[in-house]
């Protein structure tokens, strides 16, 4: 059984605080997102607003990450380091934040692009966010693990997309990133039961194809390896005494 903390109403508190400003920094970035502009402009503009507001970027220099964001375009899954590259029409694009706000940890991502896009493209984004509430819609007391990823996996894949199995979600509050570990994939009624004061994200990460990943040569960047699109959601959640509660609600 993993050691898994279980936080009172001061951690709630505290995850609130942390998981609204992760959702503003989301919101501010929102404008940004335009055809031409490098994804190290928006790391430097995330950067300063989450300065500015009194909070640290929990990716920076995390593990070695040299970037206060994770961007992720196209057919990049998750963790894409920031740089020259720039955003071209058609292009999807996933802004990941974590912020650190009186020791507590906000974490949430969601999906941006550059019209116009293709219906297929954004049939997937659609889809990705759709199961990510949808393994939201499972989290209360009593409930297990394994329904969230099951939730998750066999709506995913009745839509024909594939779920990727190489990234999960995970605890959070103090930590950056601890137990337990949240399979976006499953059976029901299996795992580990949910109780009141578990904080995790949820976080579904899926392929327009087949779900194998690869890690490029910087250590950080996951890609598919057919090279097809991927799309990613995340929120960061308690479990009360009747159900969920979302610390990361979106703005916009």
């Amino acid at each position: 059984m993993q050691n898994i903390p279980l936080y009172d109403e001061t951690g709630f508190d505290g995850m609130r605080k942390a998981g609204h400003l992760a959702a503003k920094v989301l919101a501010y970035i929102e404008p940004f997102v335009i055809e031409g502009v490098m994804t190290e402009t928006l790391d430097a503009k995330c950067h300063a607003f989450i300065l500015d507001h009194g909070a640290i970027p929990a990716p920076l220099g995390y593990k070695g990450f040299p970037k206060s964001i994770c961007t992720s375009i196209n057919h990049v899954v998750c963790h894409g380091i920031p740089g020259p590259q720039k955003l071209c029409k058609g292009d999807i694009l996933n802004i990941d934040v974590t912020v650190i706000v009186e020791g507590w940890y906000g974490d949430s991502s969601r999906m941006f692009w550059i019209p116009p896009i293709a219906p297929a493209t954004k049939r997937l984004i659609d889809v990705t966010h759709e199961a990510l509430f949808r393994g939201i819609s499972e989290v209360k007391p009593g409930n297990y693990l394994g329904d969230i990823g099951w939730a998750i996996q066999s709506y995913v894949e009745a839509e024909g997309f594939s779920v990727v199995r190489d990234f999960c979600g995970h605890g959070l509050g103090r930590v950056f990133h601890g137990a337990p570990e949240v399979l976006h994939f499953g059976r029901p009624k299996t795992g580990i039961p949910l109780k009141k004061g578990m904080f995790f994200t949820i976080e579904p990460m899926v392929n327009m194809g087949a779900y194998p990943i690869k890690i490029l040569a910087d250590n950080w960047t996951a890609v598919t390896r057919d090279r097809r699109l991927s799309a990613q959601f995340e929120h960061s959640l308690g479990v009360t005494e009747t159900g969920v509660e979302i610390f990361t609600q979106w703005l916009s």
